[in-house]
């Protein structure tokens, strides 16, 4: 099995972005994809993703202003373990990160109908060595500017002070099953969501090997889990 430093060579020698996308996600700092699912399994990924979030225990949920968070998407099935393994992902981690890295959590995420944002934000400050996260949305639901797409302030990944204002941003948006990867260093938000139903979504953040993940994988593996993980899987959970 390949050690660390093989992993990270072997996904870097990827070609699974085009052109065109790695541009959009060096300049722009983000770029809404094709995922991994296929279009005839969205219905069972919809169905499944609304049983894990009813029979997550309480202890993972976390209610916030805007949004509810249902915490470990590793832990609640095989039908969610492609996401963080999509080639295009990974090689965007080569691509912004730069050196070896991890898995540091998955969460679903759903916007609450009738909820607008507050301000732009940034998940993880760049520092002198560069961009530490890679961040993806997997888009349960199609994302559209009257459900709360994620708008981001493109060519920030550079700014040190909030914006104040959302002057600029651009709503990604996309069908579901679109994936959207994005520098954790941008600045975003998701927009209003000005329908009656919640806007579902999968989001994950990857990060150099070296820094500590959310999600301590060593004991909250399950064994049902583990008995389903690939190798890369293995290696991405640090395990």
């Amino acid at each position: 099995m390949p050690g660390s430093d093989q992993w990270f060579e072997s996904i870097a020698a990827n070609t699974a972005l085009s052109q065109s996308e790695q541009n959009a996600l060096q300049e722009d700092g983000f770029v809404v994809i094709r995922g991994p699912v296929l279009a005839t399994d969205l219905t069972g990924l919809s169905r499944a993703y609304d049983a894990a979030v009813l029979q997550a225990d309480p202890a993972d949920v976390r209610e916030g202003s805007t949004t509810t968070r249902v915490h470990d998407f590793v832990n609640r099935g095989p039908e969610f373990n492609g996401l963080y393994l999509h080639a295009p992902l990974l090689e965007a981690c080569c691509k912004v990160i730069k050196e070896p890295f991890r898995l540091s959590t998955v969460v679903a995420r759903a916007l609450n109908p009738g909820k607008v944002p507050k301000k732009l934000h940034v998940d993880f400050p760049n520092d002198d060595v560069g961009w530490p996260m890679v961040g993806f949305i997997f888009m349960v639901d199609a994302f559209r500017p009257e459900n709360g797409a994620t708008c981001f302030l493109p060519h920030s990944q550079g700014m040190t002070t909030a914006p104040d204002s959302f002057d600029g941003v651009v709503p990604a948006c996309g069908p579901a099953g679109s994936m959207l990867i994005y520098n954790g260093s941008v600045w975003h938000e998701h927009g209003p969501n000005l329908t009656d139903s919640p806007r579902r979504s999968i989001q994950g953040a990857l990060i150099r090997r070296t820094e500590k993940p959310a999600i301590d994988w060593q004991t909250r593996m399950r064994p049902e889990t583990l008995s389903t993980l690939s190798p890369l899987a293995m290696y991405l959970l640090g395990l």
